[in-house]
């Protein structure tokens, strides 16, 4: 399998629901839709938005960036959004993501362990700060190297979920994300129509009187 993309994928796609059930509602969100509003009525259409017109009752849990696609879980209830909340922040949830990458990794595998923080002045930029930054851990396998391209497909598990860890963390050892164009060089912001990064993992605990669940979604490019 190549690792270019089309140029159609960068056109959003219908909204897609994967799993639904009387506890919870995850959908899987195209790249280009926010996950929750966003200032102005031309930021109006969102993900949650789109989810709450079939299901009143479906409350943000967690995000995805505008630009990454994938899975995004939401709570039918308060008493669900607070537990599904928990779980997140008890790292109980386990989330996995695909990228396609700038150049060939040397090793397989491996961790990037840097602290992140806001890049105030340049915001909605992050910065590994050493000093004031929060710890953040992302876990990475290499799943396909295209010498010819000079990219890779990594599998990606973040340990912890701060603002754009997995961007910022595979640009910080050399590695940007294609078509991210907050932390690519120019050449490979401009290698993809899109973001290269999608939510393709999701597994929940078995929580209130709802099952355990183990979802997945193919990347799209």
């Amino acid at each position: 399998m190549l690792l270019g993309v089309s140029p159609e994928r960068a056109i959003p796609l219908p909204l897609a629901i994967v799993h639904a059930d009387h506890t919870l509602v995850v959908a899987d969100k195209p790249a280009g839709l926010l996950c929750v509003p966003g200032r102005g009525p031309e930021r109006a259409d969102c993900l949650a938005r789109r989810v709450q017109q079939r299901w009143p009752d479906a409350l943000v849990v967690h995000r995805l960036d505008m630009a990454t696609s994938g899975l995004v879980v939401f709570g039918r209830g308060a008493a669900m959004q607070r537990a599904l909340s928990i779980a997140f922040a008890e790292r109980r949830v386990d989330k996995g993501y695909e990228a396609v990458v700038a150049g060939l990794p040397a090793d397989d595998a491996g961790e990037i362990d840097l602290p992140l923080a806001a890049d105030w002045p340049n915001r909605p930029r992050q910065q590994v700060d050493r000093v004031a930054g929060k710890p953040s851990l992302t876990r990475w396998r290499v799943l396909q190297r295209d010498p010819q391209r000079g990219n890779s497909r990594l599998d990606l598990t973040p340990v912890t979920g701060r603002s754009h860890q997995l961007r910022l963390h595979l640009a910080a050892i050399g590695h940007p994300i294609l078509g991210d164009e907050l932390y690519a060089p120019p050449a490979w912001a401009a290698a993809a129509p899109r973001l290269l990064l999608h939510a393709c993992r999701l597994a929940l605990p078995a929580l209130a009187d709802g099952p355990a669940l183990q979802l997945a979604s193919p990347a799209p490019f």
